[in-house]
């Protein structure tokens, strides 16, 4: 889990949501109702659409089930192989569409069984992509349409990222184009016409990425080269609803799958200006 904010605050008190556990060497899901209590306007959990949870509640009275890719028993889900088991149908699941890629970048101590970010490959299977560290794609040439999760002072908001890509596209320019044998009125006019090449171009973020683990091992990512030079992004401050966080941390740092469940409510809103009504995010409908 990250603390993926240190801005604006919100007060947030969880509806109803899903509990994990470890019961007798078994996970099951737990659905607890909130206490009654008020909750801001601004709540982005209010309202939720939520699918049925029917083909949970089959699997669990019906136990731990095999994986149908590595044999392993597991409840629910496989967080080796990152699908569903054998008793939780694939074509009873709810899948979402997304409006931009993810990548996450799993520490290799971060454990597999208490990885929240196995939740949004399962979810979104065609838009969610998990890479153990030091395993990280190179972004070097895309560094203009894919941004990184992560607070600092050179973090910028979600509603602030299409701008800063533009200037990315427009500063790539101006560097291609320094240089020193050519013709200083040949040069400016090519910066030119590239510069207003650069306003056609689509600056729509692309791919978002994440880091999976816990605050203490995520500097060793967060320093990599491979990552250095990427558009930083910094979460609003909320606090976490996960019932397994981090001891002796803030209720700030959030569990993966809620900063990526936070940006995209964020970017729904920021980017596409459209009200948020709790539906899953490629929906065009409510619910």
């Amino acid at each position: 889990m990250l603390n993926f904010g240190l801005n604006e605050k919100m007060s947030l008190n969880p509806p109803i949501f899903l509990k994990e556990r470890e019961e007798n060497s078994s996970k099951f899901v737990e659905i607890q109702q909130p206490q009654t209590a008020s909750r801001s306007s601004e709540d982005p959990l209010q309202n939720l659409c939520l699918a049925s949870q029917e083909v949970l509640q089959k699997a669990q009275r019906s136990g731990r089930s095999k994986c149908l890719k590595c044999g392993g028993s597991r409840m629910f889900y496989c967080y080796t192989c990152y699908v569903p088991v054998e008793n939780v149908p694939l074509e009873q699941m709810p899948l979402v569409k997304l409006p931009l890629k993810i990548d996450i970048i799993k520490h290799p101590n971060e454990t597999d069984g208490k990885s929240t970010a196995i939740h949004a490959k399962l979810l979104a299977p065609d838009f969610v992509n998990i890479y153990t560290y030091p395993c990280i794609p190179e972004y070097e040439e895309k560094d203009h349409e894919v941004a990184l999760v992560f607070p600092g002072p050179k973090s910028v908001s979600v509603k602030d990222i299409s701008f800063h890509l533009q200037k990315r596209i427009q500063n790539n320019v101006r560097g291609k184009n320094d240089d020193p044998d050519k013709p200083s009125t040949k040069r400016k006019k090519t910066e030119e016409e590239d510069l207003n090449d650069s306003k056609c171009k689509d600056t729509t973020l692309k791919k978002i990425i994440f880091i999976d683990s816990t605050w203490n091992q995520t500097n060793k990512i967060f320093t990599d080269e491979r990552l250095q030079g990427l558009l930083q992004v910094e979460l609003k401050t909320r606090k976490t609803c996960f019932w397994r966080h981090q001891k002796g941390k803030p209720d700030t740092f959030l569990s993966t799958i809620e900063a990526i469940y936070y940006f995209l409510v964020d970017y729904h809103t920021d980017i596409l200006k459209e009200k948020y009504k709790g539906q899953s995010m490629g929906s065009e409908s409510p619910c």
